[in-house]
């Protein structure tokens, strides 16, 4: 499988996620490559990771000039016809600016920048990213953002949980879903979502920098491993 990673002025967890899916090479066979921003070439890559980062400094709003990029048409139209699409943070923004997802990333209720580790839940609504998560399991995952707190309209709410879109949400260690337990206010709880036809996934956390037991929190291999494994069983 081949994974193309894009890289933004500005992003900043795109050699986190490169480190990443570099892990799974032996193993599984992956090659990765980067994209520039201006390029209009996705390499013939399998599967494209838009990374965290603050792409184009954050300027009018997280994700909206990095959405006009060159490569973004490549990227939806890559979307458009099946392929695999992954936002993480940013990338997440960037995704729902290009309307690849519904809904936005508004500023966090608390208006601060927030890093640390929340927990996540999976929904049980598969996808190639998450279809090897327990549903049962609380898992810890960093956050890094200020503009995280998903939103969308009433009605938009109500499709993405009758075609199951609804992902991850936030919990505690318990896997309690609460108030308390959502860093910054998304509606819902949602910490990740999906587009209708599941080839593309965006969300707010960052597996990508919870997969080495060095760092004592390895909880973000179980979403690669859906990829790198399950999918292609």
């Amino acid at each position: 499988m081949k994974c193309g990673v894009v890289v933004f002025p500005g992003s900043n967890c795109d050699h986190d996620m490169i480190d990443t899916l570099n892990l799974f090479k032996d193993k599984h066979g992956v090659e990765v490559v980067e994209l520039w921003h201006k390029d209009h070439d996705l390499k013939n890559c399998d599967v494209i990771f838009l990374p965290g980062g603050f792409s184009y400094g954050d300027y009018l709003r997280s994700g909206a000039i990095a959405r006009f990029s060159p490569i973004m048409k490549e990227v939806i139209e890559f979307a458009n016809n099946g392929g695999k699409v992954v936002g993480i943070c940013n990338g997440f923004q960037i995704l729902c600016e290009a309307h690849l997802l519904p809904g936005a990333l508004l500023h966090n209720n608390s208006h601060r920048f927030i890093c640390k580790n929340v927990h996540l839940k999976s929904t049980g609504a598969n996808s190639f990213f998450t279809s090897g998560l327990d549903t049962n399991k609380a898992y810890k995952i960093p956050i890094a953002h200020g503009e995280g707190r998903y939103h969308a309209d009433e009605a938009s709410l109500k499709e993405l949980e009758a075609n199951n879109q609804v992902l991850l949400k936030y919990c505690d260690e318990s896997g309690n879903i609460s108030d308390e337990a959502n860093p910054n206010g998304s509606i819902q709880h949602i910490a990740g979502i999906c587009n209708k036809d599941r080839n593309v996934i965006g969300m707010m956390p960052h597996p990508e920098r919870a997969v080495d037991p060095a760092l004592a929190n390895s909880d973000g291999v179980a979403f690669f491993t859906s990829l790198f494994e399950l999918e292609l069983a």
